[in-house]
């Protein structure tokens, strides 16, 4: 079992920047896929951005490329997600999940463990 704990969201002016958190704790294989969503009320998740835990292998929402930066702590059982450049319609709630089959890091249904969610408002 994995549990995933989420931080690090909050109110910021657009052109601002935060950094989201998401902690693992439990069972850690060592190959597996660790991703960000984002979602709206009324919507289904969005993806955001993946890392491939073996490799680094890093993937990106074409909304996103180029603002946000995937990365993992020293530790290893910390990965952050970097927002710089902010825009009204990157406002929602996001969720950090893990995928330990491999399968394709862009879809949520790839993940088998999700972490709850931060709220990520960004005002015009």
């Amino acid at each position: 079992q994995v549990q995933l704990t989420v931080s690090g969201g909050g109110l910021v002016q657009a052109g601002g920047s935060l950094r989201l958190s998401c902690a693992a704790a439990g069972r850690i294989l060592s190959y597996y896929t660790i991703g960000w969503f984002r979602q709206v009320p009324g919507k289904e998740r969005d993806f955001v951005a993946a890392m491939k835990w073996g490799n680094g292998d890093t993937f990106y929402s074409p909304s996103v490329r180029g603002r946000f930066t995937i990365s993992r702590g020293n530790t290893g059982s910390t990965t952050y997600l970097q927002m710089n450049a902010l825009k009204p319609e990157d406002t929602g709630v996001y969720s950090c999940a893990i995928d330990v089959e491999d399968k394709r890091p862009q879809l949520q249904y790839s993940y088998e463990y999700w972490g709850r969610g931060t709220q990520v408002t960004v005002s015009s």
